[in-house]
């Protein structure tokens, strides 16, 4: 794998996750280490997209537990159902949020944040985490992001 991405500047959001995929893939191709390979997805994401904050919260012990990440300083753990993470968990289906003041119970890890898509991770029928994925601008996520986060977490 090369030591930069590739992802053409002047393409659409989907053109960029579509050529990222693959990128992602590779990354990952034949690490077992599950912590070594969210640290590279965040860190494609973040480098790719320029996102606020990217990371993975991972559930341990009936919490979800900050995992790899990019960005500033997060929350450390979130309760089952709390916030948009716990509330994806929960649920058991990305969430996206086009204004986190306007979301009920959103944990506030910097007043930065805006808008929010936490895409659950899946092992079988089981939740083992969450991508989150933060922007510092209103309503900058859509459909076109959960279709490709979603594809990406299942390489994990």
């Amino acid at each position: 794998m090369a030591e930069n991405l590739i992802i053409p500047a002047d393409a659409t959001k989907a053109q960029q996750y579509e050529a990222l995929l693959p990128q992602i893939a590779a990354l990952t191709a034949g690490e077992p280490d599950l912590i070594a390979n969210l640290s590279n997805i965040a860190a494609a994401l973040k480098q790719a997209f320029g996102f606020f904050w990217v990371g993975f919260y991972l559930v341990k012990d009936g919490s979800l537990v900050l995992g790899p990440f990019q960005g500033p300083i997060a929350c450390t753990r979130i309760a089952y159902g709390r916030g948009v993470c716990g509330t994806a968990w929960k649920e058991r289906r990305t969430l996206i949020v086009p204004d986190v003041e306007q979301f009920p119970g959103h944990i506030a890890c910097s007043s930065a944040s805006k808008s929010e898509i936490v895409v659950p991770i899946f092992d079988g029928d089981n939740v083992i985490g969450v991508l989150d994925i933060d922007s510092d601008a209103l309503n900058d996520f859509d459909d076109v992001d959960a279709k490709w986060l979603e594809k990406i977490v299942m390489l994990i």
